[in-house]
């Protein structure tokens, strides 16, 4: 199992030109030096471990925007970064009803360590990028993830959903522009920014004063490079709504 790494950067957040910084808070399902125990190793593949397909977008995105981008380098199950310290799902105990082994019994200690060696550090890459990009002129966030076709029996017919917090604006020109090219978007769906899904979007827009929203992608149309290529230059052609 790779090394857990709190973040990453793409691209170059004193030099870069694009409008955007892209943040992908569930990139990888790294979990080394921990070891999850073998009843756990579906759910660290699964999306309960990460957003599969999510990172090569955002990585494409990035690249062909010329904006910066933070990604995670460690399975959400260790520590969410897209949830505040508070939250129930920092460090879930059980998915879908199936106890998670590696969060069973956790010591405050324990506990701390990997909120001061993944979660903060991740935080404070991204604020840290994100500020120096700012202090050379105004970008909108946009953070990346993906869903599951199907979650508790329910299809999900959307392909894209934007995620907002504010009166939707920015969301629902982005959802009519994908639709005007064929794939269907909805607002706030499958989740809602309204009720914190779009945390680390939400916390680092408001801390740097830019517009943010979040983008959920059914994993099915990302499911390879052709469906990643595909959803890069859909969204690539339709994101300039968002700008001012």
């Amino acid at each position: 199992m790779p090394t857990a790494q709190p973040a990453h950067l793409v691209g170059d957040a004193d030099t870069a030109t694009g409008p955007f910084f892209f943040s992908c808070e569930h990139a990888s399902n790294a979990l080394g030096p921990w070891v999850a125990p073998p009843a756990d190793a579906p759910l660290v593949a699964d999306h309960w471990g990460w957003d599969p397909g999510a990172a090569a977008v955002c990585e494409g995105l990035a690249a062909l925007t010329h904006s910066p981008a933070v990604l995670s380098g460690f399975s959400r199950l260790l520590a969410d970064p897209n949830r505040p310290l508070d939250s129930d799902g920092l460090m879930v105990t059980a998915c879908a009803g199936q106890p998670v082994q590696l969060n069973q019994r956790l010591t405050a200690a324990e506990r701390q360590r990997r909120i001061d060696s993944l979660w903060q550090p991740y935080h404070d890459a991204l604020g840290a990028a994100l500020a120096r990009r700012v202090a050379r002129g105004p970008v909108v966030l946009v953070g990346i993830h993906s869903f599951t076709p199907v979650f508790a029996d329910e299809a999900r017919d959307m392909h894209v959903g934007v995620l907002c917090t504010d009166d939707g604006g920015r969301a629902a020109r982005l959802a009519q522009a994908l639709a005007m090219r064929g794939v269907p978007a909805v607002v706030n769906a499958p989740y809602s920014g309204h009720e914190g899904y779009m945390y680390a979007a939400h916390r680092h827009g408001a801390a740097a004063g830019v517009p943010a929203l979040m983008i959920e992608l059914r994993q099915d149309q990302i499911a390879d490079a052709a469906g990643v290529d595909d959803m890069v230059a859909h969204l690539r052609a339709t994101l300039p709504v968002i700008l001012d």
